[in-house]
């Protein structure tokens, strides 16, 4: 069930039980209002609950990529292309105290680099979210991203490997008191 439909099931069958966790794990992505999203879950909080949120950093080469290319790349029907950077910036204008935590990831992309490349050319349409990207995509856009994939603002060289950054963020909520 997505989480819209949670929330309305929930206050149709007018539930009251309370959660010491719940997790948000590359979730709110998927939602409309992520700050609505998230104030619904932590009012299910019981006293000393927890809300665990992992999204990508908005310092890796994701949060970089959609920053530049949101307007192109994201489709808002689907996703939101949201990080943890936006979230924090979303709690700290509401008051919300958290902690934040970052995750290390990387994930070689050399692939990419490669015109024609089976694997490569799926990897872009993971990156971009676009299906078919390299044959849909306007040459200045495929152009432009995949110079923004090979930046060391995204990723780093090394070995003759182009090693995106994927670092994840964790924020974690308290009940409010």
């Amino acid at each position: 069930m997505t989480a819209s439909e949670f929330e309305e099931h929930w206050k149709l069958r007018k539930l009251t039980k309370k959660a010491d966790f719940i997790h948000m794990i590359q979730m709110l992505y998927y939602v409309k209002d992520p700050g609505a999203t998230i104030s619904f879950f932590q009012s299910l909080l019981d006293k000393n609950g927890k809300l665990l949120i992992i999204l990508v950093s908005g310092e890796s080469g994701w949060g970089k990529l959609w920053r530049k290319y949101r307007n192109e790349l994201c489709n808002t029907e689907i996703s939101q292309c949201v990080t943890t950077g936006d979230i924090r910036s979303l709690l700290d204008s509401k008051g919300v105290s958290y902690q934040s935590f970052d995750l290390p990831s990387q994930m070689d992309i050399t692939e990419c680099f490669t015109e024609g490349d089976e694997k490569g050319e799926l990897l872009l349409d993971f990156l971009t979210e676009v299906l078919d990207f390299s044959k849909t995509a306007s040459p200045e856009l495929k152009a432009g991203v995949l110079e923004l994939l090979r930046h060391p603002d995204c990723s780093m060289e090394s070995e003759g490997k182009v090693v995106f950054n994927n670092n994840l963020g964790v924020i974690v909520i308290n009940k409010p008191t």
